[in-house]
């Protein structure tokens, strides 16, 4: 029986982890600097399926094209206007 993967996360509640396994867990949460749910998120899912699922924009990174229409629009956009940034409030 299996889900679409377009589903929302499901939700767990584990009980009887042994304290060895929870010291390990901690501590590794604590050497990532890392909740420890996405320790154990993380670790499930390598055991499981042999890679983490990635949760960030990795894929995406050196895919940039330059666009020298789309950099003058954004190079127009940072033009500072003097006198709108005058504070006249104190007059």
């Amino acid at each position: 029986m299996s889900r679409p993967s377009n589903l929302s996360p499901v939700h767990y509640t584990i009980r009887g982890v042994p304290p060895e396994v929870d010291r390990a867990l901690r501590l590794k949460a604590a050497q990532r600097k890392q909740s420890l749910n996405r320790v154990v998120l993380d670790e499930l899912t390598r055991a499981l399926i042999g890679r983490p699922i990635k949760a960030d924009f990795s894929d995406l990174v050196g895919k940039w094209t330059p666009d020298p229409a789309f950099d003058e629009i954004v190079a127009s956009q940072r033009q500072i206007d003097p006198e709108k940034w005058q504070d006249d409030s104190w007059k």
